[in-house]
């Protein structure tokens, strides 16, 4: 199955099983690449938040013109930070960031029980490492990507290159297929 890609300089379509690894500067304007990326040619999608709470999420979506009906969110930050949560139909939280075994759970749980075209945002990478280790981070990844491939759904994973050292964004660069670059003047590069 291949799903439409709306990102600029990046293939018109992806099969089903790619993941994208979107590099962009910490302040970088993330949101726009994002939400078009889940918007487009979607059945389900969701949205691993390890950076903002699923009430942020929802107010991104909403801002950004994004069909909720179609959203799952899981919110790893809500519980930690002792923040009043109302698990639902299409909100789940884990314990923390650091909750990678949580994390890589609720998104097969999301891919076994929706059909159709499936999109996953991991928003972001950089706090799973901040939260835990990049070790754990990668390994993480890795079971994410794998899911994917075994669900033909597709997955967009930010990850700061402000953050991390060469060795280990290069590290993370040799999992995907596709790397989308956010420059901080806005400009993305693509390669794929």
């Amino acid at each position: 199955m291949d799903y439409t890609l709306a990102i600029e300089n990046a293939p018109e379509t992806i099969p089903g099983g790619t993941g994208i690894l979107l590099l962009h500067p910490s302040i970088g304007e993330t949101d726009r690449i994002d939400t078009d990326f889940l918007k487009t040619d979607t059945d389900h999608f969701l949205v691993v938040s390890t950076r903002t709470t699923a009430r942020e999420v929802e107010q991104k979506l909403e801002h950004y013109d994004v069909d909720e009906s179609r959203a799952v969110i899981l919110d790893t930050l809500s519980v930690e930070r002792g923040y009043s949560r109302r698990s639902s139909e299409n909100v789940h939280y884990v314990s923390s960031p650091d909750d990678l075994d949580g994390i890589v759970e609720q998104t097969r749980n999301f891919l076994e029980s929706h059909e159709g075209k499936l999109r996953v945002s991991v928003d972001s990478v950089t706090e799973m490492a901040y939260y835990a280790d990049v070790d754990g981070a990668f390994e993480a990844t890795e079971r994410l990507l794998d899911l994917l491939d075994e669900h033909d759904a597709v997955g967009l994973f930010h990850l700061s290159n402000e953050v991390h050292g060469e060795e280990t964004i290069t590290r993370f660069r040799d999992l995907f297929e596709g790397v989308v670059e956010l420059d901080v003047d806005g400009s993305v590069t693509c390669e794929f």
